[in-house]
């Protein structure tokens, strides 16, 4: 089980290696920090939570950060996690070969749907972790999520580290579930049946799936729980060394979202994140890399229930983010 945070009333919280926390003049830049990105997190036109670490100082700051938000495709990241664990036990192999049939091809992002319209591709497990995070595929995802053991296998993973994170549907459900098809035959359904599926849903009832999906405790997170699982990885409290060393260099080449961890920060950063994006939902979850050696930041921004625009949100995510790389480069010492 990870080691949980000290907590206070406040939704602030701030944590320095188990000492007493710092004197008045010190807690006025946080408090300032706090305030900001309250703030900047009325500007999502949503809810948004935030949760973000400082590793080496373990400074904390959090905005509804025990609040439960939809991970979407950023529930990759947990099933990412029990792959390598599997991988560290000797259970799987990275370059074990997958051959996909015609049902393994599911709707949503990624490109094996529109590359591999045959079946019989055969891809190693690593190429179909990296299509998972760095482009979100969600074909590859289901057939990690498959040789993961299945979405209770990765949520049990997540509660014996002391964790609530929810990992309960493969991508093809989840999504069924968000545009209302009332019942899917199978998980392994191509996108043309699923299409028909979806069409047949009248709009009414897309609307109101959509509204009971931003309510479903299913494949939701803290945004606390999560920052908690990126920096124990980042730590090399969960994985090998290799493991923890591959997982984290695939993450840092995620192509989705650059609007948002990443979009305010200085050029050339050092992110490793991963998004996720459904209907009024719309998340980034990483790890940032201070310049000259001012440490690294864990950050988990959730927004839920928008009425904006992508674009919206997105910046919003940019602004709470830039406020917190700010903050810990130039505030905290390590």
């Amino acid at each position: 089980m990870l080691p949980s945070p000290r907590r206070t009333t406040l939704s602030l919280l701030l944590l320095v290696g188990g000492l007493a926390a710092p004197g008045a003049a010190q807690d006025a830049p946080l408090h300032r920090l706090q305030s900001e990105v309250e703030r900047l997190a009325g500007t999502a036109g949503g809810t948004l939570g935030l949760t973000a670490i400082h590793l080496e100082s373990g400074v904390e700051v959090s905005v509804r950060g025990d609040e439960r938000f939809p991970m979407a495709s950023t529930y990759k990241v947990p099933i990412a996690v029990r792959i390598f664990q599997q991988v560290d036990r000797g259970e799987l192999r990275l370059d074990s070969l997958v051959t996909l049939a015609p049902g393994d091809l599911h709707p949503g992002s990624g490109t094996l749907t529109a590359l591999f319209h045959q079946p019989g591709v055969t891809l190693p497990m690593l190429t179909l972790v990296e299509l998972m995070l760095i482009i979100s595929d969600n074909s590859a995802t289901d057939l990690v999520l498959k040789a993961a053991g299945g979405p209770a296998a990765v949520t049990t993973r997540m509660q014996e580290l002391g964790l609530g994170i929810r990992v309960d549907r493969p991508t093809v459900r989840l999504i069924a579930d968000f545009v209302g098809i009332p019942s899917l035959p199978s998980d392994d359904v191509d996108p043309d049946t699923f299409q028909a599926l979806a069409a047949a849903v009248s709009p009414e009832d897309q609307a109101a799936a959509a509204r009971s999906f931003d309510a479903d405790p299913r494949d939701t997170s803290s945004p606390r729980e999560m920052a908690t699982l990126l920096a124990a990885v980042h730590r090399g409290e969960l994985l090998s060394p290799a493991s923890t060393d591959e997982l984290l260099d695939i993450m840092s080449r995620t192509s989705t979202g650059p609007g948002r961890l990443r979009g305010l920060l200085p050029p050339g950063s050092d992110v490793a994140h991963k998004t996720g994006t459904i209907g009024a939902t719309a998340n980034d979850v990483g790890i940032l890399t201070l310049p000259d050696g001012a440490g690294h930041v864990v950050v988990a921004v959730f927004v839920r229930e928008a009425t904006s625009d992508i674009p919206t949100r997105e910046r919003a995510i940019a602004q709470v983010t830039r406020a917190v790389y700010d903050y810990f480069l130039f505030t905290v010492t390590p």
